[in-house]
């Protein structure tokens, strides 16, 4: 039996390529209309960064705002492809109001702080990672993303 290459209806796939007829998928205007685009869901707003997953690269925040001391981490409001994690329950232990001193539980149940220091989990919708946390206020802190130029 021949081998495949020795035959002669063999045809390399370059040859079966017609390069002088553009691809229907090909739009040289794609940046223009993707630009476009996000001017329109911006609104006007500003953005300190557009936020990615990390794991898949899935965009996850178009309008964010740059923590002012922990440069990698970021804050926003409004959120795609996430998912809020209901079942776990994070606390997170605040920084005391008066410095170098811990406030006694009963000040703490006094100003109602507990609330809002709970945090549940925020993950990708696309491959579940973990990419922040979210908090009584339905802020979104977002810390395990990777940021881009808006």
């Amino acid at each position: 039996m021949d081998s495949p290459s020795n035959s002669v209806k063999t045809v390399s796939d370059d040859d079966e390529i017609d390069y002088s007829i553009k691809p229907e998928f090909y739009d040289s205007d794609l940046d223009d209309k993707d630009e476009l685009w996000m001017v329109k869901k911006r609104d006007g707003r500003t953005s300190d960064a557009v936020l990615s997953c990390p794991a898949c690269f899935t965009t996850v925040c178009l309008e964010c705002q740059r923590h002012e001391q922990y440069v990698t981490q970021f804050r926003a409001v409004f959120v795609v492809n996430c998912e809020v994690d209901k079942d776990k329950v994070l606390q997170h232990s605040a920084v005391p109001s008066k410095v170098g001193k811990r406030m006694r539980d009963s000040e703490k149940q006094e100003t109602g702080s507990a609330d809002n220091e709970r945090l549940n989990p925020v993950i990708c919708s696309t491959c579940s990672t973990e990419i922040g946390v979210v908090d009584g206020e339905e802020i979104y802190h977002f810390f395990n993303v990777i940021p881009s130029e808006p």
